[in-house]
């Protein structure tokens, strides 16, 4: 999962937003990060674990030409964060728009953060990352933007290309593993090991 569906099972788990954002770029231990990141980045590694032994994934994930093969699980994930973008109403009862200024200001106000993540969240914000996933445009320039911070952009030659091939696979298996997901991240909420919770 990308940026958007972290958020957005985050937020139908009631659990801290920035937080879950942040298991993306918190390495090591969680027991080594503040305590008001813990739970987040614990239930954003459970979800990553679904999501990568999936058998809808692994499936998924064998469509892909071997032009883009050893970028594939990246490009899943935008494009998943597109059909969420684009179904949204389907999936929250907030509206995008009202979602991702929540989400801004989360993200503005946790203290403490990964360098990291800290750094590309005026990005995030200035650019409104989340509602252009909406577009085909958008997910798009999110494939450039990511193969632009990986040390080997040239794997993305034929990102694009090669999305378009699978974008139908890839709506299917969104629309039929996503509610799985949201499920389990409610289940894995309520399951967090004691020593992550919140104070």
């Amino acid at each position: 999962m990308n940026f958007l569906a972290h958020l957005h099972l985050a937020d139908i788990s009631d659990t801290h937003l920035t937080a879950n954002l942040a298991g993306d770029f918190a390495k090591g231990s969680i027991s080594d990060h503040p305590k008001h990141l813990q739970q987040g980045i614990w239930l954003h590694r459970q979800i990553d674990t679904v999501t990568d032994s999936h058998e809808i994934i692994s499936d998924l994930l064998k469509l892909f030409p071997q032009t883009s093969r050893r970028v594939a699980p990246i490009l899943i994930d935008l494009t998943f964060d597109h059909y969420l973008a684009y179904y949204w109403d389907e999936y929250h009862h907030q509206s995008l728009a009202s979602f991702t200024q929540k989400a801004y200001q989360c993200m503005q106000q946790t203290a403490d953060l990964p360098e990291a993540l800290k750094n590309i969240i005026p990005n995030i914000v200035q650019q409104d990352w989340l509602t252009s996933y909406q577009t085909r445009q958008g997910l798009d320039k999110a494939i450039e933007g990511v193969s632009r911070r990986l040390s080997k952009p040239e794997l993305f030659n034929h990102a694009k290309k090669d999305v378009d091939k699978l974008y139908v696979d890839i709506e299917i298996a969104f629309r039929t593993f996503y509610p799985q997901l949201m499920a389990y991240s409610r289940i894995y909420s309520r399951k967090t090991p004691a020593e992550y919770l919140p104070e």
